[in-house]
């Protein structure tokens, strides 16, 4: 034992020193005359924790630290059970190795991460790795950051790729990507991303293959966000590219003058106005060009400005000329400061109101009316074209089942159907003439009415084709429910959620409609489900309410119905929802707004 190169101790149970190497000794500075009287618990110091781990009688290792001659050393003790011939523990065995060097170099390494974590940090540059072998793809922190994704997120390359933005960004990351694994030819590209949570971000992205052996086994990385020093550049080029269309181009009177009043720059309209040349104004001052009162009114505004540096915004001001001609102006005048902070002159814009000033109410009013009323007549033709071939469709069902019918009963009981079809179009048509009327006023006329009623006239007005397809409707809703809506957009609501129902039912089942309504504080909620198709709603969530849009290439689908009840719904301040799953069925959720009426 004294003599073994690593050093090893044996220990008994109650932790006593039995034996140990004279290099185990030396670890802990231990006399070796005095190693029957050591004991580890004292030695470790970690009395409670190794006395457990000891009755557990399994090998185990912990890290231990040494203070000796003003210096810290590291070691790594393994404990392992110590067995007499009959099996029984009798104590432990240890060994003891100096794991100093190891412990600096991680404490080292982990130093150095630190000190890349926090320039990655500020700097705002991320790195990624890719391997070729294993097709795994690692991003740091700051990557993930960037990316807006929890730190969590275990990324792969198609959903990196994916985070470019479609078009351009996606394409052009994609090639480099490409050449790189095969070509090997390295690549750093100003790029777009939408992040996980829909921020448009530029970034700077940059890989380079490593090679071992002459082949390509990985590409490393740099991913910056360059999002502000892009924004700004691009923001600079567009106010340069503004300010020389504001000068040159704009239907404004814009002008530079200095501290003097005098003028050193015009623009375009500013020379048409006064009816002279650039060079014919520059050196001006207003009483060159104006009666004396209004150039002095304007000198008063002008050292006014100078002196408080606050701006002069939106005044209106009178102008005479020295022909005569008076103009009315809406004047703004900014102070206009050098490089220095200093100022240096004004900058002044007119805008002539004289015409503007006596139509702009009449103007006003006729833009609101024709915009409303623009909106209500598209809304009016959608619901004409689209309402009426429903009905359409119903009369012309019935009569080819009266044509075909043999027996005089159902021949009665068909004509009947005609009958309330026919009362029912007549019930549209009336409904109709009130949306004309609606849309001779700014606003819509709600009105109180029972919910059931109007789904009982949709019902009627759809007998034949509920009875060709064998629907069933079960109806949850109150039979006093009161909704408060325009009745033609009610009608053409619950005809377009109930016809879609149908339209889009599952070949496997019969079609089932649930109707539910209920009020929740200053909103009455209308839901309509079915047991149909259903609708992928990651796929076309965001385009279901779209005009002309459909998700099942049936022929009859038009894809106008959804679009025009979702405008009717907000038309009367209300709005629309869907819940589904594909092949589950679908759930649209009506929220009408009571609070206006």
């Amino acid at each position: 034992m004294k003599q073994l190169p690593k050093a090893t101790a044996l220990v008994a149970l109650d932790g006593t020193v039995v034996d140990a190497s004279d290099s185990w000794l030396d670890v802990f500075g231990v006399n070796p005359k005095d190693c029957s009287e050591v004991n580890i618990f004292h030695l470790y110091g970690e009395s409670g924790l190794l006395k457990q781990k000891l009755q557990e009688s399994k090998s185990f290792s912990f890290r231990h630290g040494i203070e000796n001659k003003m210096e810290e050393n590291w070691f790594e003790s393994t404990f392992a059970p110590w067995f007499d011939e009959k099996e029984n523990v009798i104590g432990s065995i240890i060994q003891t190795d100096d794991i100093s060097r190891e412990v600096e170099k991680e404490m080292e390494l982990e130093k150095t991460n630190n000190i890349l974590k926090i320039k990655s940090e500020v700097s705002q540059v991320g790195c990624w790795e890719y391997t070729l072998a294993t097709e795994e793809l690692f991003w740091c922190d700051e990557t993930k950051k960037i990316h807006n994704v929890p730190l969590s997120y275990k990324p792969n390359v198609a959903d990196a790729i994916a985070f470019y933005k479609q078009g351009y960004s996606r394409n052009k990351i994609s090639m480099l990507f490409h050449s790189a694994i095969n070509e090997g030819t390295p690549f750093n590209k100003k790029l777009t991303i939408i992040t996980q949570n829909g921020e448009e971000k530029w970034v700077s992205a940059a890989g380079k293959p490593i090679r071992e052996n002459g082949k390509i086994v990985k590409l490393l990385g740099t991913f910056q966000d360059i999002n502000e020093q892009v924004t700004s550049e691009t923001r600079i080029k567009h106010h340069q590219k503004l300010l020389t269309a504001l000068i040159d181009n704009l239907p404004l009177n814009v002008f530079v003058k200095d501290l003097d009043s005098r003028k050193i720059l015009v623009n375009k309209a500013e020379c048409e106005y006064l009816g002279k040349s650039t060079k014919e104004l520059i050196g001006k001052t207003d009483f060159d060009l104006y009666e004396k009162e209004v150039a002095k009114i304007s000198r008063e505004e002008d050292l006014e400005v100078i002196r408080t540096l606050k701006p002069m915004l939106g005044k209106e001001t009178i102008s005479i000329k020295k022909d005569g001609k008076i103009t009315n102006f809406l004047t703004s005048k900014i102070p206009l400061f050098d490089l220095e902070g200093k100022i240096s002159g004004l900058i002044g814009i007119g805008l002539d109101i004289t015409a503007m000033k006596k139509k702009e109410d009449q103007l006003r009013n006729l833009i609101n009316i024709t915009s409303v009323q623009n909106k209500k007549l598209i809304n009016f033709a959608h619901i004409v074209s689209h309402n009426l071939r429903s009905h359409s469709a119903n009369f012309s069902m019935l009569l080819k089942f009266l044509s075909e019918e043999q027996n005089e009963a159902e021949k009665t009981h068909i004509m009947n159907m005609l009958n309330q079809a026919s009362d029912s179009l007549l019930e549209t048509l009336e409904n109709l003439n009130q949306v004309v009327d609606i849309n001779t006023n700014v606003t819509l006329s709600k009105q109180p009415l029972n919910l059931n009623e109007s789904i009982d006239k949709v019902r009627k007005n759809l007998s034949a084709f509920l009875e060709k397809n064998k629907v069933k409707i079960i109806n949850n809703i109150p039979q006093d429910m009161i909704v408060w809506s325009v009745p033609a957009y009610l009608d053409s609501i619950i005809l377009n959620l109930v016809t879609n129902a149908v339209k889009y039912s599952s070949p496997e089942r019969s079609p089932i409609i649930t109707m539910d309504a209920k009020k929740r504080d200053k909103t009455l909620i209308f839901s309509v489900s079915d047991n149909g198709l259903g609708i992928d709603l990651e796929r076309y969530g965001d385009k279901i309410f779209g005009m002309y849009k459909t998700f099942h290439n049936r022929k009859d689908a038009k894809g106008i119905g959804l679009y025009i009840i979702k405008n009717q719904i907000e038309a009367m301040g209300g709005s629309i929802t869907v819940n589904s799953e594909v092949d589950k069925g679908a759930t649209f959720n009506v929220y009408f707004n009571e609070e206006s009426k």
